[in-house]
């Protein structure tokens, strides 16, 4: 008996925590799934555990988990050509600006009022909208209040390194399992085209002096991370021109030295945001050229590919961002923490993942049980869940998978405007989105009209809604199958 279809919309949206444990126990156990383990089996155990519920730093995990970040760090100790901080992070937070900043008090009411209400959320990270290790009172402060009142829930820092290794050992003590660097050199010959100044040690320093303090800072805290066993990922805005090349490299220092991730960000480089690339000229690099050199990376520390680019005081999944529902006032005053309905959304949740894994196994073995080779781009419309649950209409944006006789591969996400407002078509928003999907064989929805599909059809892609609400596994290997196989009609529906 397979798992029957559970709408974790729905579960998020219920109310009572006991509803929630209803559903986890009148699920039973699949007989798919069944003590099948969720954890990869490449994967060290005890990695598992810290990655396994961290949007962040798992892949599989972002479907199913939610991240916030409180902006209570204001303060920062370098400048960044990509960053202008009155709109504080361009590359961290886009659009670049936090609704307000917090004191550890206001910060802990806000996290109390989400864990109540987002039963995903996982994780507190604190990432500005300056620097969390270099304004650490403030930092420190907040998670001391926060671990106290919701002790399961994962603590992480973002942070630019350079005053990392003053707090690493504070860090290991308050149980801050995660730790992001944003590395974008390791030659100050080309960090000081990213630098203008950092601010160390009581003054400041300009050019490549100021690029040399800072990677030494980068590499000594990102060796005491990892021989404490804190997680590092790290963070690379590609700029082309700049560091696209060098990249490379740093994606080796960052390696040999234990990171366990490496994420590669596009440079956004609006000039509307008032940062010196943006009003300089420099671009971004586009969705080919960022995945050709994820590509090139491949082998090296992990790569993530589902990273959002979040804002300093994002709430909820990747990709869906519930900040504007959380403002200080929208809150009471007073507010008591209730964690019945995260613990209960967490049993149903791991059922769940069990039986997606085995979902994307049998898909693994149907892509292998195909005689032709070849390769399919497949852009998905998900709401999360692992599932096609989306209307192709009101998608912000499309997961992008790589299938292939080996196996199926997130390859990336494309943001875009939603075509369908009020009920209606926006025809100049169709327009950037085929232009968004450029490379990709199929798109996958729960539901899409006749005119967007035959636009679609118009310039090459096609769309079908004949996998809707399947796991996108199961439907990208059934599509493979398909593709290169003699019946054509369901890659087509």
């Amino acid at each position: 008996m397979s798992t029957p279809i559970i709408s974790l919309e729905s579960l998020t949206n219920t109310t009572s925590s006991g509803q929630l444990l209803t559903t986890a126990k009148s699920g039973g156990c699949a007989s798919s799934s069944c003590g099948f383990p969720s954890r990869p089996a490449d994967m060290d155990s005890a990695i598992w555990e810290k990655i396994k519920d961290h949007p962040c730093f798992s892949e599989e995990a972002h479907h199913y988990f939610a991240r916030m970040h409180v902006a209570v760090a204001p303060a920062c100790n370098i400048q960044c050509n990509y960053c202008n901080r009155k709109y504080d992070c361009a590359n961290e937070s886009r659009p670049g600006v936090v609704s307000e900043k917090l004191t550890a008090d206001q910060a802990l009411r806000k996290v109390i009022a989400v864990a109540n209400e987002v039963p995903q959320l996982s994780v507190l990270g604190i990432a500005g909208p300056g620097d969390a290790c270099y304004d650490w009172n403030k930092t420190r402060a907040t998670f001391e209040r926060v671990a106290r009142e919701i002790p399961d829930i994962k603590l992480c820092i973002s942070t630019n390194g350079l005053a990392l290794p003053e707090h690493v050992d504070e860090l290991a003590e308050m149980n801050v399992s995660h730790v992001t660097i944003t590395i974008n050199m390791v030659d100050p010959a080309v960090g000081e085209k990213i630098y203008p100044w950092i601010f160390y040690g009581h003054r400041r320093y300009t050019g490549v002096d100021a690029a040399k303090i800072l990677h030494e800072q980068q590499m000594l805290g990102l060796e005491m991370l990892t021989e404490r066993g804190i997680l590092t990922k790290i963070n690379s805005v590609m700029i082309p021109g700049v560091n696209d090349q060098h990249l490379i490299e740093v994606n080796k220092w960052v390696t040999e030295r234990g990171a366990f991730l490496h994420n590669v960000m596009p440079l956004i480089s609006d000039p509307a945001h008032g940062t010196w690339f943006g009003l300089t000229g420099q671009r971004g690099p586009n969705a080919f050229e960022l995945k050709e050199l994820q590509d090139r990376l491949e082998g090296g520390a992990k790569l993530m590919r589902h990273c959002r680019q979040c804002r300093a005081d994002a709430v909820g999944l990747l990709g869906t961002d519930r900040g504007q529902e959380f403002t200080l006032d929208q809150i009471p005053l007073e507010v008591a923490y209730n964690g019945g309905k995260r613990h209960a959304y967490r049993e149903v949740v791991a059922r769940i993942r069990d039986d997606h894994v085995a979902a994307k196994n049998q898909a693994i073995t149907t892509l292998g049980s195909v005689s032709a080779q070849g390769t399919l781009q497949v852009a998905v419309a998900t709401k999360g869940g692992g599932r096609i649950n989306e209307h192709f209409g009101h998608a912000k944006e499309f997961q992008i998978y790589e299938a292939s006789q080996t196996g199926i591969k997130f390859v990336g996400h494309r943001k875009v405007e939603p075509y369908c407002h009020g009920g209606w078509g926006e025809d100049a928003n169709l327009v950037g989105i085929i232009a968004a999907l450029g490379g990709i064989d199929i798109v996958l929805c729960a539901r899409i009209g006749d005119c967007p599909k035959n636009k679609l059809m118009e310039a090459g892609i096609r769309a079908t809604e004949a996998f809707g609400y399947d796991y996108i596994e199961t439907a990208i290997s059934a599509l493979y199958a398909t593709e290169f196989g003699d019946d054509l009609s369901q890659a087509t529906a």
